[in-house]
């Protein structure tokens, strides 16, 4: 007679994907029963750390573990591509943003040493810490991308959560005082940006998936490839500059050279890598979007808005694209 402590753990289990219950659902359940009176298991019930330990796992056999059923390492492939090009684009955009500030700074003489060290400390102690976090922790995305593309997991995790740590400053500002209720529609996308990435990074890179690895190319070099682009966007045309458009250009570029690289290829891409930059695509295209909505009736803001609406534009055709890629994709396989 099945105990409701059984019933429980058997409801708990219902988290893991079928094919991992057919194999080991009675062996767990007899693991966590062992050694419990009969007598006193309809009063008991599975620990929280249990339901977690069985939660985590879920997910890791959802996100392709060895032996796992195709439609379960296409969706790890796709989350852990997903999760490398993001970090990429984010690790190039920070450190070209500092790069181009600290150049700026230097070239621009006292005044502008100045002018830099006073966003620092023109505030109180909170404000201040707040504000070198913010410019210091995005350099951690280029930590989180070499460490992931040297097998080194747990400091990209502890990297990639530390870098999108200032993406939710914005958020909490209403809440604690420093800023005024409103809608942050660009503030919730780019905190989008930054989390689904280190929480896909975090869940899809564990110790069970294959290395990370990069379509083509060494990890410095697009590194490098992606910082010449970022900043090229941002040197070449400062007028048309806002918040997103060196990584929306950076992604254009990113994504039209895979797809001439697709398309010349002679045996097929795995659908995974298309579906990892349809992902990514979307979120970029939220980005720019709401990045630009306050820039549609500013008065003397033709060139941001020119510049947006052509990115947009692009972004959409991109990927759009990627999608019936992946579609096809799918379809062959």
């Amino acid at each position: 007679m099945t105990t409701l402590l059984e019933a429980r753990y058997r409801t708990v289990l219902r988290l893991l994907p079928a094919y991992y219950r057919r194999e080991r659902e009675e062996e767990m359940v007899e693991t966590y029963l062992c050694g419990l009176d009969r007598d006193t298991q309809d009063q008991s019930r599975p620990t929280l750390g249990e339901v977690a330990s069985v939660a985590a796992l879920a997910v890791r056999c959802r996100l392709g573990p060895p032996g796992a059923p195709g439609p379960y390492a296409l969706l790890g492939s796709a989350v852990r591509l997903f999760a490398l090009s993001a970090v990429l684009l984010q690790a190039a955009s920070a450190v070209v943003d500092r790069a181009l500030e600290l150049t700026w700074t230097l070239t621009r003489g006292a005044d502008g040493r100045q002018m830099f060290l006073t966003g620092f400390t023109g505030a109180g102690p909170a404000r201040t810490a707040v504000t070198v976090l913010t410019w210091v922790l995005p350099l951690l995305w280029a930590v989180a991308y070499f460490a992931l593309l040297h097998d080194r997991r747990r400091l990209a995790r502890r990297a990639a959560l530390g870098a999108a740590l200032p993406a939710l400053w914005p958020l909490l500002g209403p809440l604690t005082g420093n800023a005024a209720p409103a809608p942050h529609w660009y503030e919730t996308t780019a905190a989008l940006l930054a989390w689904l990435p280190a929480l896909a990074l975090c869940a899809a890179h564990h110790r069970d998936a294959p290395p990370a690895r990069l379509p083509a190319g060494s990890p410095g070099l697009v590194l490098l490839t992606a910082c010449v682009l970022t900043g090229a966007s941002l040197v070449l045309l400062p007028g048309a500059a806002d918040t997103a458009w060196a990584p929306a250009t950076c992604f254009v570029v990113g994504a039209l050279g895979w797809l001439l690289w697709h398309a010349r290829r002679a045996d097929r891409t795995p659908p995974g890598d298309a579906l990892a930059l349809t992902a990514l695509g979307l979120l970029v295209l939220a980005v720019r979007v709401t990045a630009l909505y306050p820039w549609l009736r500013a008065p003397g803001a033709g060139l941001v808005r020119g510049g947006g609406l052509g990115q947009t534009a692009a972004l959409v055709l991109l990927t759009a694209a990627l999608a019936v890629t992946a579609g096809r994709a799918l379809a062959r396989r």
